[in-house]
């Protein structure tokens, strides 16, 4: 199979979230996709806690090279960082961006114990929407949490923002290989989880 350029090799990837979102899944996605399509690709998962809505990002290389590496990305590295909640994106953004940075950012919220709880305030979303913007070369502001309830679940969040990704062109991959892998992983969802993917497509592209 041949391999697409990549703009930058190794391409550096954050999925930043919180437990219970399906960050894990959505870098086993891309991880498998990027394999099919013949490149080389190491994954680390980084759980901030163990416990359900606590911090969760998955760092992804991504080469045309074989490589042995350490997939952990430090300050600056990140070439696309796609966030599931946004202030999980924006901490990730601040940390790991840098001028050439592109992000994707889902606008539901997730909000931790300590603002449930109401000993913390959480971010005006507008402010954290104005600093993403402000930090990331390109950005993709998507409704993916309110798009996927359309569909009839939350759950399919995490494909609406993996097929923004791809509709964004910040990867040179092909969205018939990750419908592909969707059938071989959810292949009772399948035609959900297909209509979720191009959904995302379509919302990056301003369709």
């Amino acid at each position: 199979m041949s391999v697409r350029e990549l703009r930058k090799d190794p391409l550096n990837i954050i999925i930043a979230g919180v437990g219970g979102q399906g960050n894990v899944f959505m870098s086993f996605l891309i991880g498998k996709v990027v394999m099919k399509s013949g490149y080389s690709v190491t994954i680390f998962d980084n759980y901030g806690a163990s416990q359900r809505l606590g911090a969760v990002a998955s760092h992804i290389k991504i080469s045309k090279e074989h490589f042995n590496t350490s997939p952990l990305l430090h300050g600056g590295d990140a070439d696309i960082i796609v966030g599931i909640e946004p202030v999980e994106l924006l901490r990730n953004l601040t940390r790991f961006g840098n001028p050439e940075v592109i992000a994707i950012m889902n606008t539901r919220p997730v909000y931790p114990i300590g603002v449930i709880s109401g000993e913390l305030d959480y971010p005006n979303l507008n402010t954290v929407i104005q600093a993403i913007r402000r930090l990331s070369a390109q950005s993709w502001i998507i409704h993916a949490t309110d798009e996927a309830l359309k569909l009839g679940n939350p759950i399919y969040t995490n494909v609406i923002l993996l097929g923004a990704l791809l509709g964004s062109n910040s990867l040179p991959l092909e969205r018939e290989i990750l419908e592909a892998v969707l059938k071989e992983e959810l292949p009772k969802a399948f035609d959900m989880n297909v209509a979720a993917l191009h959904k995302g497509w379509n919302l990056a592209r301003g369709q």
